[in-house]
């Protein structure tokens, strides 16, 4: 039997008993009721089940939930404070930069991690930093926009 694994989730701390081979995305939609956080591929290849580890995105179906004792994660519901969007979540919206919605959540984290690390990207760099995680409705030119437009928002730049 494993024992209780304590992380902290969207900035509160948890513990969990978690069952045997049991991953992050799992837990997050069974155990916490959080289920913005997609369920994919099950292989960590099309980013549906992206979230924010120590600040950095992971695939959270191929992260054993043993695996995350003590880390910060940060899940799409996390993301916003309060009522405030995040400036991700925001330029997603303003820039029509979703369809079916699906991918939306991975999207938003992958492209939060991106800005993390790099804080003024290039169009290449998005593309770069954006090309695993998959969305099958076609509006990648629309999300590199709108990560285009959160990294000046970012920054505090006027927006048009």
């Amino acid at each position: 039997m494993e024992k209780k694994v304590q992380f902290e989730l969207n900035g509160k701390q948890v513990e969990i008993q978690p069952e045997e081979n049991q991953t992050l995305l799992w837990a997050l939609r069974t155990n916490f009721n959080l289920t913005g956080t997609k369920y994919g591929c099950g292989e960590g290849f099309c980013g549906a089940c992206t979230v924010l580890m120590n600040d950095e995105p992971v695939r959270s179906c191929v992260i054993l939930l043993a695996d995350v004792a003590g880390a910060k994660i940060v899940t799409i519901e996390g993301l916003a404070e309060g009522e405030k969007l995040h400036p991700v979540q925001q330029a997603f919206i303003e820039n029509d930069a979703l369809q079916c919605g699906y991918c939306t959540p991975g999207m938003i984290l992958n492209a939060v991690g991106l800005l993390n690390k790099n804080p003024e990207p290039t169009c290449q760099e998005i593309i770069e930093g954006m090309e695993d995680n998959l969305c099958r409705c076609g509006a990648h030119t629309r999300i590199i926009r709108a990560i285009e437009s959160a990294s000046k928002k970012l920054k505090g730049e006027p927006q048009p």
